[in-house]
């Protein structure tokens, strides 16, 4: 049986019908299975397509779910009827203060009324809850002088407080703006470049962006309502700019308002704002890093030079200690 099937292995004829039965089975393989299994080219994009409008509603979920406050709110009738019964409008709001809480998000008559009612009754709890505290809880050898100081500078800290908040809420916003400006310019040029008006590139980028910066796709899409219903354009890209406070913004609306006056290409003037905004973020951040080194002086000294001097010193010491005792 061993010698019958060595004989049949050696055979030249053998090894030719298994080639042949093995390439035969491959053509049939490679003709019948496109025909059984069908064109799934379409089936395959279908479920692409599917995935990313399932991605694009998770995303929008979350910008709704982190901002969940509507642009404009109605004020609060208890805020609004002090603001108007003691005038706060004539003598604590300014246009200043105005400008600084649109370039922090908030918008409206209620942003306006909050803000009069809290710079005036911030001092006066700060200036009740100081003089309970100094002059009822603390014990009574303290010097009147003191107290009244600090009663002072905390009805001082309750006056600047909202501006405080205001401002903290402006540096957060501009950081978050900041950091997504460049990749924002990147797909307003690609939509621009792909024969996109700048009314649908802007509502593009604001659909885009928002997975990055939510306040930088607010204002993309608060611009896109003012180009599409304001008479000048001039006057929406000015607001861009005033909403934001950031020079990257400046540039790229002043290079829209000139392409728009004189017929520059636009996508030229995007790119080279693109560029000059990646590299301004580089400089920032090469700048936080080049300021490492003195901020970390003040740490070594207190923290690492003496664990080092123990560590050197230490053996030393027993060893010192062990001779001569």
């Amino acid at each position: 049986m061993m010698h019958l099937f060595i004989e049949t292995m050696a055979d030249s004829r053998t090894w030719f019908a298994v080639l042949v039965g093995v390439f035969t089975v491959a053509s049939l393989l490679s003709i019948g299975l496109p025909l059984i299994e069908g064109d799934r080219l379409a089936d395959r994009m279908k479920l692409v397509a599917s995935e990313r409008e399932r991605i694009r509603v998770r995303e929008r979920e979350k910008i709704a779910s982190r901002n969940t406050g509507k642009l404009r709110q109605t004020p609060k009738t208890y805020m609004k009827d002090v603001v108007d019964k003691f005038s706060l409008s004539k003598w604590l709001g300014t246009d200043e203060a105005k400008a600084k809480m649109t370039m922090a998000g908030y918008r409206g008559p209620q942003a306006e009324v909050a803000f009069l009612f809290f710079r005036l009754v911030t001092p006066i709890t700060a200036v009740i809850v100081g003089a309970l505290y100094v002059f009822v809880l603390l014990k009574n050898d303290w010097p009147t002088t003191p107290r009244i100081a600090i009663v002072i500078c905390l009805a001082y800290l309750g006056l600047k407080g909202p501006e405080i908040y205001i401002a903290n809420t402006i540096s957060k916003r501009q950081f978050s703006m900041r950091r997504a400006f460049p990749d924002a310019l990147d797909l307003l040029l690609i939509c621009v470049e792909s024969g996109m008006s700048i009314e649908q590139g802007f509502r593009r980028v604001s659909q885009e962006i928002g997975a990055r910066s939510v306040p930088l796709a607010e204002e993309f899409a608060l611009t896109t309502a003012e180009l599409s219903y304001l008479p000048d354009r001039r006057t929406a890209y000015d607001n861009f700019y005033k909403r934001t406070g950031l020079d990257s913004v400046k540039n790229i609306t002043t290079s829209l308002i000139q392409a728009e006056k004189y017929g520059t290409p636009l996508g030229t003037a995007l790119r080279i704002v693109s560029q000059e905004a990646r590299d301004q973020r580089m400089m920032e951040a090469e700048k936080k890093a080049a300021s490492l080194p003195p901020k970390l002086t003040v740490p070594m000294i207190l923290f690492f030079l003496p664990v080092l001097f123990a560590v050197i010193m230490t053996p030393a010491v027993i060893q010192i200690m062990t001779t001569h005792f």
